[in-house]
């Protein structure tokens, strides 16, 4: 246990309530609790990794996201997902004057060293926000190739 740092202080209970204290201590909370506290935590998605003996099966909880909006790629044993989007809402009185427009555009994207995969053979299955993907095991490690894995 020597050497651990926590990540961040989540216990609401030691906060200092009073708005002022907590001006001047920002500098002693880990950087990553002093943007979450204001909206801008930088959030990404849950990954599960399963070793099913003969392959690995990962597991990425994507929701609100399309299938076109999600690329998976595979180069020097990192396994890559990225997912964007953008989402535009405009509303127009019967004038054409707007009474609400709003725009979001955000990415995520995550890496996972995965070595002595079969990468011809992987597959991807995007279904309800999900994307699930089966990588079988090689027996002996051969030359790295850089390519796309399709999503169906």
């Amino acid at each position: 246990m020597l050497g651990l740092v926590p990540f961040a202080m989540r216990n609401d209970l030691a906060r200092e309530e009073d708005g002022f204290d907590r001006l001047f201590n920002w500098m002693s909370q880990p950087i990553a609790s002093i943007f979450s506290d204001t909206g801008f935590s930088g959030k990404s998605f849950n990954v599960d990794v399963k070793d099913n003996g003969d392959s690995y099966e990962l597991e990425a909880e994507l929701p609100g996201f399309a299938k076109e909006d999600v690329h998976l790629s595979y180069k020097d044993n990192y396994l890559s997902i990225s997912a964007n989007k953008e989402e535009s809402k405009d509303e127009k009185d019967d004038q054409g004057n707007f009474i609400r427009r709003e725009r979001y555009s955000g990415s995520m994207s995550r890496s996972f060293y995965i070595d002595n995969i079969d990468e011809n053979n992987c597959s991807a299955d995007f279904k309800d926000g999900i994307l699930t993907v089966t990588m079988p095991k090689l027996s002996a490690p051969v030359e790295e190739i850089s390519h796309e894995i399709p999503i169906h």
